[in-house]
C-alpha cells in the first residue's frame, strides 16, 4: 500500500467504544472498590484538567515538556537523518506540538510522505489530522483513532517507518504494562524501521517531587480535579476540598507517585458506578505514577524486546532523553 493511493486525509476509527461515562464508571468500580485504591490518570484530562496541565508545562518546577522540547530542536535533524523516515506514526499524538519539530527536520530531507497520528481520542485525532493536513501541503495524514493494547497491529505500511511515542508517557505505565507496549511497538518494526521514545530520567529526588508538587498548588488542583470528574459525571459526594495532594518518590520502583489522601473520614456515594466507599481518615487514592529511567534500564528495555538503542540524546543536565531504536533481527545460520 503506497501514500500515492491515499487521499490527503483519512483517519481510520478502529475501536468501537463504551461511552466515556461508561468507561469511568468501570475504572471507578476496579479502582475504588478496595484498598489499595487507584483511578487512572486519563481522567484528569477534561476541559478544567487540560488547561490546569497546560500551566503546568510552564511551571519553573515542570522541566519535561520543555527538556524535551530543546532536545527535539537540538537533534531533529539528526534523528531525520539517520531515520530517514517515509511514514512518521506518532502514538499518543496529542495535538502533536512537540512533533512538528520532527515533521518539519522530516519534510526538508524529503523523505517524509505520510503521518499518522494514533490516539484514543477520536475528537483529537480529527482535529490535528486536519489541523496538520491544512499546514503541511503536500503531505499525507492517515489519522489512526484506537488503543495500544488492541489496534496497533491496523497501522498500514507506508514506507520506511519511524514510530515515535513522546513526553515520557512509557512512565505511567506498571512494568508489565511497559513490556507489552514495547514488544506491541516492536511488531511494528521491519529492518530500516526505528523507534524514538522520550524517557525521564533518574535524578535528585527532591527536584522529582518538587516537578509534581509545584509552590503555586497548580498541580494539587490538577490531581483533586479527577475527584471533580466523577461527581460531574457519575454524581458522586467527594468532598474534593477535602483531600490533600501528595507526590512522593518511590525508590524501590524509581518513580513518583501522586495521591489524593482524605483528610477525614469520609463515605462516598457514587450512583453511576452504583457503589458506596467508605475512606479512612489519611487513606489515599493514587492517580499516577510516573516511573524515571537510566541508560541501562532503557537498553534492558529495549533488549528485553528485541531492539536495540542505536542513538542517546539528552540534554546538558541529563534531566530527559530521547532514545532512537531499530528492531534487532535474527541473522540465520550459516551452512557449514
Amino acid at each position: 500500500m503506497m501514500s500515492e493511493g491515499l487521499a490527503p486525509l483519512t483517519v481510520a476509527v478502529h475501536s468501537v467504544r463504551r461511552s466515556a461515562r461508561d468507561e469511568l464508571a468501570a475504572d471507578v468500580r476496579a479502582g475504588l472498590m478496595r484498598p489499595p485504591r487507584w483511578l487512572p490518570p486519563r481522567w484528569f484530562y477534561d476541559e478544567e484538567g487540560s488547561r490546569l496541565f497546560d500551566l503546568i508545562t510552564e511551571l519553573p518546577e515542570y522541566y519535561q515538556t520543555r527538556t524535551e522540547t530543546a532536545i527535539l530542536r537540538d537533534h531533529a535533524a539528526s534523528i531525520a537523518a539517520l531515520a530517514a523516515p517515509e511514514a512518521l506514526i506518532e502514538l499518543g499524538a496529542g495535538s502533536c506540538s512537540k512533533t512538528r519539530v520532527l515533521i518539519d527536520a522530516c519534510r526538508a530531507r524529503r523523505t517524509l510522505r505520510i503521518f499518522t497520528p494514533f490516539d484514543v481520542s477520536d475528537n483529537v485525532v480529527w482535529r490535528t489530522s486536519h489541523e496538520l493536513v491544512d499546514e503541511y501541503p503536500g503531505l499525507t495524514v492517515y489519522g489512526m483513532v484506537g488503543d495500544f493494547t488492541s489496534h496497533l497491529g491496523f497501522i498500514p505500511r507506508l514506507g520506511r517507518r519511524l514510530v515515535v511515542f513522546l513526553g515520557s508517557t512509557i512512565g505511567n505505565l506498571e512494568g508489565d504494562e511497559r513490556n507489552a507496549f514495547l514488544h506491541e511497538v516492536r511488531s511494528l518494526l521491519d529492518r530500516g524501521d526505528t523507534f524514538l521514545c522520550g524517557f525521564d530520567l533518574v535524578k535528585d529526588h527532591a527536584e522529582l517531587v518538587s516537578a509534581y508538587d509545584d509552590s503555586a498548588g497548580v498541580t494539587a488542583a490538577f490531581n483533586r480535579n479527577v475527584l471533580r470528574v466523577v461527581n460531574r459525571e457519575l454524581g458522586a459526594d467527594f468532598d474534593v476540598d477535602a483531600f490533600a495532594h501528595v507526590a512522593l518518590y518511590d525508590p524501590t520502583h524509581e518513580r513518583i507517585e501522586m495521591h489524593l489522601r482524605a483528610e477525614r473520614p469520609q463515605a462516598v456515594h457514587i450512583p453511576g458506578a452504583e457503589m458506596r466507599v467508605d475512606l479512612a481518615g489519611g487513606e489515599t487514592v493514587r492517580t499516577e505514577i510516573s516511573a524515571k529511567f537510566t541508560r541501562v534500564s532503557v537498553e534492558g528495555m529495549l533488549a528485553e524486546a528485541s531492539m536495540q538503542l542505536e542513538e542517546w540524546f539528552t540534554d546538558p543536565a541529563e534531566r530527559f532523553a530521547l532514545a532512537l531504536a531499530s528492531p534487532v533481527t535474527r541473522r540465520r545460520p550459516t551452512r557449514r
